[in-house]
């Protein structure tokens, strides 16, 4: 499975998303690579340390260099990480007019797809060109929509990007599911926005929500995911609910 985690609003628990069901999965022994897309690299800064690699995903698809020579541990057992760095920022005027711009990914992605069965992608918060090359690369993708007033601002056009990329680039992509983040179990907002997201998704809503936690906003800052950081924890419980309706889907 490459599964790309994919919204164009910033701020509805996208990377937090990734981490940690990249971390669950490697904690039930599965060979998992998370690949950072996103130039602001929180998913890298989640598990190491920047000064501790030299070379990142944009090495990979702009200079040629073998993945596997930038992949880093993760810190987790089977897990690992293709970095970000903020040059990612760039990728997008150095692919612009090449050919093969929005297929780089998924090529650089396969032979390594034998080495890690289970590749999560963070995405940018927008629908450009490196959110579209990871819906080209992946088998897969999740979307997260925050429980909140304008949760669905934007869907629209993330729902029309999948379905351009499944009639031509990427016919085999597919929806795996919609994950309720940030929710505040507190209001009958964060409810009523619940049942507007079930009626629009139907089945494609994961039944797992994820609810607003202190813990899973302090984890990254200790270079943990929330398994290590606060194992019994709401987050945890819920990440490895979620993830578990993730394999169920796969």
């Amino acid at each position: 499975m490459i599964l790309a985690i994919a919204t164009q609003k910033g701020g509805v628990g996208k990377t937090t998303t990734a981490i940690n069901i990249a971390a669950c999965l490697a904690s039930k022994k599965r060979k998992t690579l998370l690949v950072d897309m996103d130039p602001q690299a929180n998913s890298t800064l989640s598990f190491v340390d920047p000064a501790s690699f030299h070379l990142s995903a944009y090495d990979v698809l702009v200079d040629g260099i073998n993945p596997e020579d930038c992949i880093v541990p993760a810190g987790v057992p089977n897990l690992s990480l293709l970095p970000a760095r903020l040059s990612l920022a760039k990728l997008e005027a150095k692919l612009i007019g090449e050919l093969d711009g929005h297929f780089r990914l998924k090529d650089r992605l396969g032979p390594l797809h034998q080495l890690y069965p289970y590749i999560i992608i963070d995405t940018p918060p927008t629908l450009g060109l490196i959110t579209v090359s990871a819906l080209v690369a992946a088998t897969h993708v999740l979307i997260p929509i925050q429980s909140s007033y304008f949760a669905l601002e934007g869907t629209d056009d993330l729902l029309e990007t999948i379905q351009k990329i499944k009639a031509r680039p990427n016919p085999a992509l597919n929806l795996l599911g919609v994950a309720i983040t940030l929710n505040d179990r507190r209001t009958t907002l964060s409810h009523d926005i619940q049942v507007q997201i079930r009626q629009i998704f139907g089945d494609k809503v994961f039944r797992t929500v994820i609810s607003k936690s202190v813990r899973l906003e302090e984890s990254p800052a200790y270079k943990e995911s929330i398994f290590t950081y606060a194992p019994k924890s709401s987050g945890a419980m819920e990440y490895e609910q979620l993830c578990k309706e993730v394999l169920a889907r796969e």
